[in-house]
This record gives structure tokens, sequence and C-alpha cells, in this order.
């Protein structure tokens, strides 16, 4: 077993890391593969269980699953890198998906719809219109220019005393539409100001 296929079984799943035990689903493996082009690029190691056990793929199959998901499946299309590793005797795919320079990503679901998918730990989720809008804008060559007005020095102040603000929170607190607090926000998170935390429940905000 080479090192770096070591170092990956150490290490665990996290937000550039995912096991694959096998592809089912050219679907749900887009879903994967988008949220690592959205995010920094990742690895998925497929034949390889939850528990870091190998299970080994069992046949070409696999291959051609994955690449069916990045071709057809990914919206832009996206290259992978995938390696064969033999390891004791059974064959486990190393597939890279490298950062996307043109986000964001998107997956086609059993629909036909397109979602977008970002990473959080060792979860794909999907993303808020306000993470997509921040993809966007920092995919685009136009730096962010920000005016402090008085909606956003409420905000800075609140996020100064309070730990976290939810969109509807700032919303209500300033009394502006969904759309200006939204635009107000991926303003500020492009510009490094504030993050915004996905999470599966509500997203939220934060100091940076």
């Amino acid at each position: 077993m080479n090192d770096r296929i070591k170092s990956y079984l150490i290490e665990g799943e996290g937000d550039t890391l995912d096991y694959k035990q096998e592809i089912s689903s050219a679907h749900k493996i887009a879903k994967t593969m988008v949220s690592f082009a959205n995010h920094k690029g990742g690895t998925l190691l497929v034949g390889v269980r939850d528990n870091r056990s190998i299970a080994g793929i069992r046949t070409e199959d696999e291959k051609y699953m994955l690449e069916l998901a990045a071709a057809f499946y990914c919206k832009p299309e996206i290259i992978l890198e995938i390696e064969e590793h033999n390891i004791g005797g059974k064959i486990i795919l190393e597939c890279v998906v490298p950062e996307g320079d043109d986000k964001p990503y998107s997956a086609k679901d059993e629909g036909g719809k397109w979602w977008v998918y970002v990473r959080n730990k060792d979860k794909s989720l999907l993303a808020s219109k306000i993470v997509v809008d921040v993809l966007r804008r920092k995919a685009s060559s136009k730096g962010t220019l920000i005016k402090y007005g008085k909606n956003e020095e409420m905000l800075l102040q609140y996020l100064e005393n309070n730990e976290r603000i939810t969109l509807q929170e700032f919303r209500k607190k300033v009394n502006i539409s969904k759309w200006r607090a939204s635009k107000i926000l991926v303003n500020l998170i492009s510009a490094g100001v504030i993050r915004n935390h996905t999470h599966e429940k509500t997203e939220f905000f934060t100091l940076a």
C-alpha cells in the first residue's frame, strides 16, 4: 500500500476526502463531486468501507460510473484523475476531483433538475441561495466593493456583541427585504468580513 493511500485511510472522511464502498448511482456520486469542485477539491476512495476497511471494487463498471457522473451529471463537466491501486489483491480507485475554475458546479437529480452542493466536514449539503451567489461572485473577476451603510454597520455591531445571526433575524432587525438582506450578506462574505455556516438546519453568519 503506498503512503498516500495509507494516509487517506488514517485521516478518515472530511471536507476533502470521502470513502465509497461502491458506486451505485451516478446522481448520488455527482453530488459529492460537485461539492468537492465548489470547495477546494477532494478525493474519493472507491472500494473502501466507512470503517476504513478495504472492500475492493467489483468491476470496471465503477470507473465507468465515475466518468459518466463527471461528464453528464455535473455541470460544468468535471475532469477527474482516476488511479487504480491493488491492496492485498483487492482493487480500489483513487478518484481526484480538482477544485473548479468555473463555480458554482451543480449536480443533476433523478428528476433532471440541477442543484448546487457544498462540502461541510464529511457531508455534501445543498447550497443556499446566498452560498450560490457567493460562489458566483468569487468566480467572477469583479472585486467586491463594500459600501458601509447603516444596515451593514448595524449587522457588524450586532455580531460584535452576539455570536451569530440568521438571514431572517438580520432582515427583521433592519427591516429590509429578503433580497436586500441577502445582497448585503453576499457582499460581506465575498469581501471576507463575515463567514457563512452551512448546516443541515439553519444557515447562520458570524464575523470572519
